[in-house]
């Protein structure tokens, strides 16, 4: 088995329900199980998420994920250490969340919510995102820095925004659905696309990527900016992947059977 990243190999972050390199032996996430607040490493099963092990740990109690583990091999792993910010990955009802049958985060309406992962350096455009998602709410970043200017990136707010915004909203005819977002902050040659169809090009500014929030801003203690919705991967290449990113996409794609 080929993973995206022995394909498409120098992520600066990469975060998954599914395994995306051969070479990384670690986790995926580190469950919360909310009747107790037991915690336990959740890894893979033929590339994908043990869901067995996910099932049992949880059975009967939500699950709520405090670490989701960089497979780059850079250990840039993205955490909340606070209970009521995490995401949810296990219903005590429902079981597993998912999204067109795979595992997947949530992050739900009136809650703060967000995973956060500092890089330790400065990573200047050109930087490409591939996150896939679902948004049930126009409001709420996908991803955000780390930290405030000048080291921030910004996806969908109300607005495709880095620097200047682009576009009104996220698609209306997109909303509530699972999507493939590719974003390229590339200053004045930016461009944003959904499941491969571009939406919106033109200049993000020249802010640089000190890190990443997944779901919130960076300030993540803000309920206005949190996700209503789902992630289920997120990829950060710290280069332009024009050039790659037809195979990146479909990688993905075949994957998650988007479109």
């Amino acid at each position: 088995m080929t993973g995206i990243l022995d394909e498409y190999p120098g992520a600066a972050a990469a975060y998954s329900l599914r395994l995306l390199n051969t070479d990384y032996t670690g986790d995926a996430v580190v469950v919360r199980r909310a009747s107790d607040n037991a915690t336990q490493s959740i890894g893979f099963v033929d590339g994908e998420l043990d869901t067995t092990t996910l099932s049992t740990f949880c059975a009967g109690a939500n699950g709520f994920v405090t670490t989701w583990f960089d497979q780059s091999g850079l250990s840039r792993n993205a955490v909340n250490t606070t209970a009521s910010q995490q995401p949810k990955i296990y219903d005590s009802t429902n079981g597993i969340i998912t999204e067109n049958n795979k595992p997947a985060l949530e992050w739900t309406t009136g809650q703060i919510i967000g995973l956060q992962a500092d890089f330790g350096q400065v990573y200047a455009q050109p930087n490409t995102f591939f996150i896939v998602h679902k948004k049930i709410t126009n409001t709420g970043y996908l991803f955000d820095g780390s930290g405030g200017n000048p080291n921030r990136h910004v996806q969908f707010f109300n607005s495709l925004w880095a620097g200047a915004p682009l576009n009104d909203a996220y698609p209306s005819a997109e909303m509530n659905k699972q999507n493939i977002l590719t974003a390229l902050f590339n200053t004045t040659n930016s461009e944003s696309y959904i499941n491969a169809q571009l939406q919106v090009s033109g200049n993000l500014g020249t802010y640089d990527l000190g890190g990443v929030t997944i779901g919130n801003w960076f300030n993540i203690d803000n309920l206005t900016n949190t996700l209503k919705g789902t992630v289920q991967e997120l990829i950060i290449y710290p280069i332009n992947e024009s050039g790659n990113r037809t195979g990146i996409e479909t990688n993905i794609n075949d994957f998650y059977s988007i479109y």
